[in-house]
């Protein structure tokens, strides 16, 4: 389980998205790290985090990636996704003992507010299952973009085995619709939703202000 890692972009379209799945896939690109690198540096300015928050979880995923690293080499295969401080932890470790050991591992970082478990105690996927993960997380995407009353860039995707997790600061409204336009997406096996519902008066504070209209230009 795994954030959206500041940028100027809005938006994501569909033409950077496949790029980060085609980076993904390639030999030596970790995908995990394209990911991370692609929410934090172009989704800043839309993110409903506080500048503060989103570099406390960019951190939080360094040191919990740096520990598990660390402490379980490569008997472990953890991703770890913090949102607003939450982590969720996605991937596969060798027995219940390394699975109680990442958890502790977590719990042990400064700032961690809560932990989702989704860890699976069984072998690491196949190169073509993980690429097929990250094909569906650039669908979901998309998908996202092109749903016109969703704002996509709020919404974090990671997805593990063909389960897709959602997470994000969003509305009760906007997470029931993500969890529909995830479910049509192909190859979405399931929808999990990991999202920190707020009010609609929330959301309202939280969006931009309208930049004010030019001026007319007066005429000589």
């Amino acid at each position: 389980m795994t954030s959206d890692k500041h940028g100027r972009g809005l938006r994501l379209g569909t033409a950077l998205v496949v790029a980060v799945v085609l980076g993904a896939t390639m030999p030596g690109c970790a995908p995990l790290v394209a990911g991370a690198a692609l929410g934090g540096t172009v989704l800043v300015a839309s993110d409903r985090r506080t500048t503060g928050t989103q570099l406390e979880d960019e951190t939080i995923e360094l040191k919990v990636a740096a520990r598990v690293r660390e402490q379980l080499g490569e008997r472990a295969r953890v991703n770890a996704t913090s949102f607003n401080r939450k982590v969720l932890l996605t991937g596969e470790v060798a027995s219940e003992a390394d699975r109680q050991r990442v958890l502790r591992i977590v719990q042990g970082v400064d700032n961690v507010a809560g932990v989702v478990d989704e860890l699976a105690v069984m072998g690491s996927p196949s190169l073509t299952a993980r690429s097929s993960d990250a094909l569906v997380t650039a669908r979901v995407k998309a998908a996202f973009v092109d749903a016109k009353d969703l704002s996509a860039n709020a919404i974090k995707v990671v997805t593990e085995r063909g389960t897709v997790y959602l997470m994000g600061l969003v509305t009760a409204r906007e997470a029931q619709r993500a969890a529909e336009v995830a479910r049509a997406v192909p190859g979405v096996q399931r929808v999990v939703r990991v999202f920190e519902l707020i009010s609609e008066a929330d959301l309202a504070r939280l969006q931009p202000a309208p930049k004010p209209a030019d001026a007319p230009t007066k005429q000589p």
